[in-house]
């Protein structure tokens, strides 16, 4: 039969169980785009910018059971899509990207978009394919979806050129897909090593991260068995449930709220759970060396880069966890610790820590205290929470409960500025029923705040609440001590309510606590009849979490004591002197 590479690549795709994709059409992918307005499995989804693409495939890889998919052109809408493509992969999300490619037929040098791409995505992506030929179009999609979903999950990336695209090609078949299944493996003498040790230990304590968000019920099983207190990564926060009694914070030491040092402080052996023990993750590795630990990543190059191991274990995260607790149970084991007097004393560290954030309201900003607790009030149970990066990020990760897995996502290791507002849209055109939030920084917004105009056009109703205080928030506070003066982090004037009325979006502002309850409802309200709701938070920066007390700590300790002194004598000059 004959079909051209468009037709094969979209009915690879079909067959996958890609539901969107995401991009812009060019002269290099129009034919692509062509065939995906036949689909009916598939719709295209225009957007504004490459960037925001891939950071809406990337809110759907992390929030729903399809893959974010992308459909760009070739060397310029592959560099405007790399924010995106490099958060995926050093966060560990699948993704595919389908490119247009210049003519491999004509001989011509020096085409329009022409150049190597493999070069350019390499570092960004698990692999690459250019594709030469009608008859692998098909299944070199499926093996491109096999590699970015196995393993460690990341983006692969997929060249056809404009000429497969266009013309017919003969093809002896269009196979569907069946996913290769293969037994996961379970070192058994390992996961009894690890359950001695867990045994052994009298205050053991759980750290989990994003590679475990799917081994939540088993995580629970284990913590109850050992009383054993939980703490996240900030990736992770969704990995183990807010409302559980062991439940500490994102992080447990000096970036950890005061449940999590003190439940830790004692930590005996650490069960670490789809971590890296990343800069971020450990809050510039000022976390303590954990004792005994017991590493289980699905990746083994994570083991012993920045904490060492005792007992490290390859696989994946729920069957080693429900290999770990089914060996637990076997064992019938009484934990020593009294489990009604750990959880009291976290729940009322995690209550005091709270009340620190709600002082009396002010008339001339929005406290994050009160904020947060009225829209954790007022929001559904299973609420999204989708955020940037900046200082609210922060505040989201300590004020902010989430009760179900893969429902707080956020721009971790890549810690791409601009992923809130189009990860928000692609979460919540996948999840349409379900409430999304999104909190974002006035400096983030400014990046893709735009791209509100395709939630508007589309129909999808995330609320997006812009904190918005003139400034890059995070940076300008860590300029404000050690410096006094803040270089290139004071913003323009930012008019919230002409981007409201430029995209379409449903504008409230919020301009002081007495005005959260009823702007919060409103949103809900106005989110609820399908519109997008843009809302400008006057938010007040001034208390610092314990998150960003924590890295400031942990990286001064560091300082050569010369140089410590002069930073100090730095600040205190400039300060004094003005």
């Amino acid at each position: 039969m004959k079909k051209t590479g468009a037709e094969l690549a979209v009915f690879a795709l079909e067959q996958i169980g890609v539901k969107h994709t995401f991009g812009i059409p060019g002269v290099h992918n129009t034919e692509i785009y062509d065939s995906l307005n036949s689909s009916e499995l598939i719709t295209p989804m225009l957007v504004t910018h490459e960037g925001c693409a891939s950071f809406m495939a990337d809110g759907v890889s992390r929030t729903s059971d399809s893959i974010g998919t992308l459909v760009i052109v070739p060397a310029a809408g592959t560099s405007h899509a790399m924010s995106g493509i490099g958060e995926a992969f050093l966060d560990g999300i699948p993704m595919l990207v389908i490119s247009g490619g210049t003519r491999t037929d004509s001989g011509r040098s020096y085409q329009l978009h022409q150049l190597d791409q493999s070069k350019m995505v390499q570092a960004v992506t698990k692999a690459f394919f250019l594709v030469d030929k009608y008859e692998d179009v098909i299944p070199t999609i499926y093996k491109a979806y096999e590699i970015a979903t196995g393993g460690e999950p990341g983006p692969v990336f997929i060249e056809i050129p404009v000429n497969l695209q266009l013309f017919q090609g003969e093809v002896s078949g269009m196979p569907t897909y069946e996913r290769k299944q293969f037994p996961p493996k379970v070192d058994a003498a390992k996961v009894k090593r690890a359950v001695d040790m867990l045994l052994a230990a009298m205050n053991p304590g759980i750290y989990v991260g994003w590679g475990a968000v799917d081994a939540v019920e088993y995580t629970k099983r284990i913590a109850d068995i050992l009383v054993a207190p939980v703490s996240t990564t900030l990736q992770g926060k969704s990995a183990f449930p807010a409302d559980h009694a062991l439940h500490t914070s994102v992080s447990f030491g000096p970036t950890g709220k005061p449940s999590a040092q003190r439940a830790f402080a004692d930590c005996d052996c650490m069960l670490a759970v789809g971590v890296r023990f990343s800069e971020l993750a450990t809050g510039s590795y000022g976390i303590p060396e954990p004792k005994n630990l017991i590493h289980i990543d699905i990746n083994p190059d994570v083991f012993d880069k920045n904490y060492k191991s005792e007992l490290s274990i390859e696989g994946d995260a729920a069957m080693l966890l429900m290999a770990i607790a089914e060996e637990l149970e076997s064992r019938k084991f009484v934990a020593p610790r009294d489990a009604n007097a750990l959880s009291a004393k976290i729940k009322k560290d995690n209550a005091d820590y709270y009340n620190e954030w709600l002082p009396s309201k002010k008339a001339d900003v929005v406290s994050p205290g009160h904020f947060f607790k009225a829209l954790r009030a007022k929001a559904e149970h299973d609420a999204f929470m989708v955020v940037d990066d900046g200082a609210h990020t922060f505040l989201a990760a300590e004020l902010f409960d989430v009760y179900h897995p893969r429902h707080f996502i956020s721009p971790t290791d890549y810690n791409a500025m601009g992923y809130c507002v189009p990860a928000a849209i692609g979460t919540k055109l996948t999840h349409p029923d379900k409430q999304v939030l999104a909190i974002v920084g006035d400096g983030a917004f400014l990046m893709t705040g735009m791209e509100l105009i395709t939630a508007a056009t589309y129909g999808i109703a995330p609320i997006v609440f812009v904190f918005h205080d003139g400034e890059l928030g995070q940076i300008s506070q860590l300029q404000a001590v050690p410096m006094n003066r803040k270089t290139c982090t004071v913003l323009g004037q930012l008019n919230v309510e002409g981007v409201a009325i430029a995209t379409g979006a449903h504008f409230i502002s919020m301009p002081h606590d007495a005005s959260i309850d009823s702007v919060i409802e409103e949103a809900i309200r106005v989110s609820k009849e399908g519109k997008v709701v843009l809302v400008d938070v006057h938010i007040d920066y001034s208390k610092k979490t314990m998150l960003t007390k924590g890295v400031l700590k942990t990286n001064l300790s560091r300082f050569p004591l010369g140089e410590k002194v002069r930073f100090i004598g730095r600040a205190v000059k400039r300060h004094v002197l003005g």
